[in-house]
Order: C-alpha cells, then structure tokens, then sequence
C-alpha cells in the first residue's frame, strides 16, 4: 500500500461508503460550503471537448461529474465506474434516459476497460480513496488515448500558514456538521483523515509525471484546500 494514502480496509472503506450514499449529494454541499459545483465546473473548463469522444469518470460516485460530462459530450460517450454499488444505484437514478451515458462496478486500480480507449479521463475526490494512488494513474495512463486528457480535482493542503490554522479548525468542526445533516460521525471523520494525510498539490504533480504525464499543470481552490490537477498522455 502507497504511503500517499492512509486509508483502512478496502472492505470498511466500501461498507463506510454504502452508509455515507443516502446522504452523499447533500452533505458535499455542506462540507465544501457550497463550492463543489463550482470547482466540478472549473475541471471540465480545462479539457478540450471534441465531438465524439469517450470519456471516463472514475470513482464516480453518485455521478454528479459524469452526468456534467455527459451534458458537455452530447455526441460521444462516457463512462462512470465505481466499486460501491450503493452508490452507483443513485447514479443509475441520475442517468435514466441519457443515452450516452453508462455505468459499470469497477476498481480504479484495476479498470475492467481496454487500452488506448478514451479521451479524457476524469476522477472527482476519488484519489485519496484508493489503497495505491500510484497503481490508479497508471490505470488512467493505460487506458487513455496518446494525447488523452487528464483532470483530478481532490483535497490538498494549504501552504499559507494562516489558512492552514482554518482548514483544520474546520475539518475537526465538519463531521458533526454531518451528523447534523444525517450522516455518522465515525464515517465523516475517516474522510476527514483522509483529506487531511493526502498528498500536496506539488506532490500530486510529481506523481502525475511519475505515472508519464506531460503538459502537467494544476489550479489550486479555496486557499490550497482542494486542487484540480492537469495532465496529457504521452
């Protein structure tokens, strides 16, 4: 397991995420403030959309970002993969009647897709919660198209002193407030954890160019607290 993430076992963190799915969409509002619609819009605003191409998002979740991706590729195809079934029956519910869309129960670190197959590939606070960060971006490279589109949006860590101080103040703060949402403490403070032991945004890029991106870039949100990341496939 990566030292990039310390997260517990695989079996729990999906039990955990079967929990979180009837109150996932909501309590994003609350935990990111309100902001998450708007740093999913910022990703997209960094690819190049070509009519026809096939996208993929990964740990996608209750598909917020996939069907977002599905709106912006009318005439091609994308796909969404999730190892949490729960989640993925709410994403099925979002996806009814979009035919360019489809969704499959698949690890991030082991993509039951082919070589050289899409275009863009996208994963939304996905990263930090698979065993091996690394083992994923070699997936992503390996299933990407030469030249394909890379773009991660996840967690960082702040480097200006000051709003390192408020982030934590508020992680330690935001597993009650979805408990008062309706979620368990114990589940919300494990992705505390997470969010805080995960890689900088510097590092992040490191490991992007390390799995054979180029053309790396990122775009810090909130101060550093959360980043969008950049790559294209060799």
């Amino acid at each position: 397991m990566t030292t990039t993430n310390h997260i517990k076992n695989e079996t729990e963190v999906n039990q955990m995420f079967t929990r979180v799915a009837p109150h996932y969409d909501r309590l994003n509002n609350v935990i990111s403030l309100g902001t998450q619609k708007l740093w999913r819009k910022k990703l997209l605003n960094g690819f190049e959309f070509k009519p026809g191409a096939k996208a993929l998002d990964i740990c996608c979740g209750t598909g917020d970002l996939t069907l977002a991706l599905a709106n912006r590729l009318p005439q091609g195809r994308v796909t969404g993969v999730d190892f949490n079934s729960a989640m993925l029956k709410i994403a099925e519910k979002k996806a009814k009647g979009i035919p360019n869309l489809i969704l499959i129960n698949g690890d991030a670190m082991n993509l039951p897709l082919d070589d050289n197959s899409f275009d863009i590939v996208t994963i939304g606070f996905g990263l930090r919660n698979v065993p091996d960060a690394n083992q994923a971006l070699a997936e992503i490279y390996r299933v990407l198209k030469p030249d394909g589109q890379l773009g991660i949006l996840e967690m960082s860590q702040p480097t200006n002193s000051l709003v390192k101080v408020g982030w934590k103040a508020y992680f330690n703060v935001f597993p009650y407030l979805a408990k008062l949402a309706g979620g368990h403490v114990k589940d919300y403070q494990y992705l505390k954890k997470t969010s805080q032991q995960f890689v900088s945004a510097d590092e992040l890029a490191r490991m992007i160019a390390d799995a054979g991106f180029k053309d790396i870039n990122y775009l810090p949100l909130n101060f550093g607290a959360a980043a969008i990341h950049f790559g294209v496939k060799e």
